[in-house]
């Protein structure tokens, strides 16, 4: 019986430290990461083949640092140029999470 105990202590432990280890990624940077990254880069500069090949603005760009973030949500959720609308694929509070790590790159 100690055994058992032990080892679903031991098993609640390492799932505990596995859970940390996703949830210390906002869900807002896992999203950018999964469905952003490869056009607006790591850092938003855009600089991916993809990015160049579809123009993409990067967040430096004064027309990107002007937009607010209703409007970038507005974009994500329609589409904007060449940028698929994300409105059936995912939740305004995917889109405002993946917004708001955008946003981080804004200096």
């Amino acid at each position: 019986m100690t055994n058992t105990i032990r080892s679903f202590a031991m098993f609640a432990a390492a799932a505990s430290f596995a859970c940390a280890a996703v949830f210390a990624q906002s869900s807002g940077e896992a999203l950018y990461k999964q469905r952003c990254l490869n056009c607006h880069g790591a850092n938003g500069l855009a600089g991916s083949g993809v990015g160049k090949i579809m123009k993409v603005k990067p967040v430096t760009d004064p027309e990107v640092m002007k937009l607010t973030e209703p409007e970038m949500v507005q974009m994500v959720r329609n589409g904007a140029g060449k940028m698929q609308a994300y409105k059936g694929d995912l939740t305004d509070a995917q889109i405002k999470g993946s917004v708001d790590y955008f946003r981080t790159f804004i200096k």
